[in-house]
């Protein structure tokens, strides 16, 4: 059935799509949670739907060598991802977190320095060297397919003092993390991940003033900035053996589906799917990013953002599927529960999206658990007088509550990330 309306506001619940198909049990025991009742609608041809793009005419394998200008049909890899697809995911869960999160904190610690030699040498104006952060990615890629999570958490630390590098890694991971999601083989997943980490190097030829500048900029001011783009495709396209594929990333992350984003304005299918996609996580990390213009948003709040812009800026369909890979409680979301206590989403639950695990923090008395409390709420009761459900997601910061702090990684602190 698809739920077209509520018996009570949007805003008041926890569901981020106004108008949805029910798929899961769960979605149907939360709408009896919080409505009395709820409207249909029964005609099929009233449903909204995502746009679905034309297959292109004559798409085919691509040529054996393309230059980095030469346009692909933009959206038709979408058809993949639109059907249904049946029997298990492709990438299961291989560990779990806890297990993961040393080699992902290596992987991190390792790319960073690899993009920082990138970025000073593109500085003082050398070239793009490519071979190490191939092999950067690479290692991010295997995290990665193990388990996402663990990067995920990894991403919440920000340095606002370097901001580019560390938003460029941090963009890099969301990438990935969405290309699995999208079950795109390893082979493009590493394309992916590469024009991500590299996707704004043209910003190495900006001056700092402006990129640093703590108020708005002057019209004058962000024309100079948006030649990064052109910039960063010339840098790329001189670098040996970067694919097509990960200069669009560089090339069309600022572009949006009607055409009102830049370098060239391109629109609808004139974006190709892996621009995109760096579009829907560059843009996805900067809202939640504190810049010295405006407070980050919650993770939470950027995706009932992100999805209002749907078909304007972003291809509705990638948005939906972006938002089910960052999950409905997203990692590091502050939840409040039905009897009052407060956690930390510490890691979501691909099979059952409305049932992640939670670090309890607060007891329903505002008191704090010492040590914190950690459930699966897929091992609680949903219904009946012993039900743990997840009521809300509180904005950031609510209660003095620094998600970090729950970290799932034994001695973690902030400084073993440095």
């Amino acid at each position: 059935m698809y739920v077209c309306e509520l018996d009570r506001p949007w805003t008041e619940t926890r569901f981020l799509f106004q108008g949805f198909e029910i798929r899961e049990r769960e979605e149907l025991e939360e709408l009896a949670r919080l409505c009395r009742y709820v409207y249909i609608e029964t005609d099929p041809e009233r449903r909204p739907e995502p746009d679905r793009p034309r297959p292109a005419a004559g798409a085919g394998a691509p040529p054996e060598r393309e230059r980095f200008s030469e346009r692909r049909p933009a959206l038709s890899l979408l058809d993949r991802f639109l059907a249904p697809r049946p029997g298990p995911a492709r990438y299961p869960d291989r560990v779990p977190v806890e297990q993961e999160l040393p080699r992902a904190r290596s992987a991190v610690r390792d790319t960073k320095r690899v993009l920082d030699d990138i970025l000073r040498d593109a500085r003082l104006g050398g070239s793009v060297e490519t071979d190490a952060a191939r092999a950067a990615v690479r290692a991010l890629v295997q995290s990665v397919l193990r388990n996402p999570d663990a990067l995920i958490w990894l991403n919440q630390l920000k340095n606002k003092d370097d901001y580019t590098a560390e938003h460029s890694l941090r963009v890099c991971v969301l990438a990935l993390a969405f290309g699995r999601h999208l079950e795109l083989d390893e082979s493009e997943l590493n394309t992916l991940g590469l024009g991500a980490l590299l996707h704004d190097v043209g910003k190495t030829r900006i001056p700092l003033e402006i990129l640093n500048k703590p108020e708005r900029l002057t019209p004058e001011e962000f024309d100079i900035v948006r030649q990064h783009v052109p910039i960063g495709v010339e840098m790329l396209a001189g670098a040996s053996r970067i694919p097509a594929a990960a200069i669009d990333v560089a090339q069309q992350h600022h572009e949006r589906l009607d055409g009102s984003g830049y370098a060239r304005g391109a629109r609808g299918e004139q974006i190709a799917l892996f621009g995109q996609i760096g579009g829907i996580v560059d843009t996805y990390d900067a809202i939640t990013s504190d810049r010295p213009y405006h407070r980050g948003m919650s993770v939470h709040d950027a995706l009932r953002v992100m999805y209002e812009w749907r078909r304007e800026s972003f291809h509705a369909t990638l948005i939906e599927q972006f938002i089910q890979c960052m999950g409905v409680y997203p990692i590091g979301s502050i939840v409040e529960l039905n009897d009052g206590a407060l956690g930390v989403v510490i890691a979501v639950n691909r099979e059952r999206r409305l049932r992640p695990r939670v670090a309890l923090v607060l007891d329903p008395g505002q008191r704090p658990y010492l040590p914190p409390r950690l459930i699966d709420l897929t091992q609680e009761d949903t219904r009946g007088p012993h039900a743990v459900n997840i009521r809300r997601v509180l904005p950031a910061g609510s209660f003095g509550i620094n998600p970090l702090r729950y970290l799932p990684l034994a001695g973690f602190s902030e400084l073993q990330l440095a």
